[in-house]
């Protein structure tokens, strides 16, 4: 009976190749497809073209795929240095994103070389280029967790519902700050005063404890759990809000290959921009969850040009793109420039500005 860490390893790798080869295989069977036709229903040309598809796979599984998870299950080499950047992310997105993005580009010369118009690739391939990226990301994510019982660190964060001990010092009490005499009048005989904060079986002045609670506990909102009838309503877990946050952190990329795929835009020469736009958003993937760098990563690698080029494309084609993507792409990276360079500029460090 293997065991279920065997089980789970076994799992996410069989879905991390299957993201690896299907996408490959959708889009060069489309691509055959259409070579099937501009040859003049040439069987052989078709045939050719899957052929290649078999042969890059294969090459691809054995020279590299095979060999890098090899090097990352017995850590060997420099994989013991990584831990800013996801070593199978980047192999992923070179062999099998590139690949068929550039293929998509082919399609497109293609047609518009022959002047023909026989397909535009909207659906299937793009989606399922971007499924099985997604899918690769959740793995890489997800791949820490258990896939039974509790998730460990994300119930241990929620199970958090009361104040966090964040800050701990010496606090003055009022009784210490008032007169001796006025000290002695106050203070009810046989209840001495409580001196460093400390209030077991003392008395001790309620302003003083307001003021000790305040310096000695934060009080930021944590989610509240109710125990009753409903209280299914009020859980959460980690994992699956993994899966939530990976299809956010793609929603703008997916958007940008809508786009590409309206007749107007893929057959013309504003594939060519969008596509490689859209390929060096996916570079973020490389960069691990959470890292500072991802917040830079995402204004210089998609916020910005995904704004530029949103613009040309609602001058030249009309609203083919959404202007809520627009507005999200130039909010975005105004507040990350305001408040990562301007904000550090002097006259923005003055305490009587708002």
């Amino acid at each position: 009976m293997p065991s279920g860490k065997l089980v789970k390893f076994s799992l996410y790798e069989v879905l991390q190749y299957a993201a690896l080869i299907v996408p490959i295989f959708v889009t060069m069977e489309r691509f055959a497809g259409l070579i099937h036709h501009v040859k003049g229903r040439d069987l052989t040309a078709y045939w050719l073209v899957v052929a290649t598809s078999i042969a890059y796979i294969t090459t691809v599984t054995l020279l590299v795929w095979v060999p890098l998870k090899y090097l990352i299950l017995k850590q060997r080499r420099f994989i013991t240095d990584i831990t800013q950047w996801r070593p199978t992310a980047l192999a992923y997105l070179i062999l099998c994103t590139l690949p068929c993005f550039a293929i998509l580009i082919a399609a497109s010369k293609v047609q518009v070389d022959i002047g023909a118009r026989f397909d535009h690739f909207a659906e299937l391939p793009v989606s399922m280029v971007l499924f099985s990226l997604i899918c690769v990301d959740v793995t890489e994510r997800i791949r820490p967790c258990r896939l039974t019982g509790r998730s460990g660190s994300y119930d241990h964060d929620l199970d958090m519902t009361g104040p966090t001990l964040t800050h701990l010092e010496q606090v003055t009490t009022v009784s210490s700050q008032l007169q001796p005499d006025e000290g002695q009048n106050d203070l009810t005989q046989g209840h001495p005063e409580a001196r460093n904060g400390s209030a077991s079986g003392r008395w001790q002045h309620p302003s003083s404890r307001a003021t000790n609670n305040a310096y000695l506990y934060s009080s930021s909102p944590r989610p509240q759990y109710y125990s009753g009838p409903l209280g299914f309503l009020w859980r959460r877990d980690g994992r699956s809000e993994v899966f939530v946050d990976s299809f956010l952190f793609w929603l703008d990329t997916v958007e940008m290959l809508r786009v590409a795929g309206e007749p107007l835009v893929f057959y013309s020469v504003w594939v060519f921009p969008i596509y490689i736009l859209a390929f060096l958003s996916t570079l973020r993937m490389v960069i691990t969850p959470y890292n500072p760098l991802l917040s830079f990563a995402g204004f210089a690698l998609q916020d910005f040009p995904f704004f530029v080029i949103r613009v040309a494309l609602i001058v030249l084609f009309g609203y083919v793109t959404p202007v809520l993507y627009a507005l999200k792409n130039v909010l975005v990276s105004l507040t990350f420039i305001y408040f990562t360079f301007i904000t550090k500029l002097k006259i923005f460090r003055s305490q009587s500005m708002f």
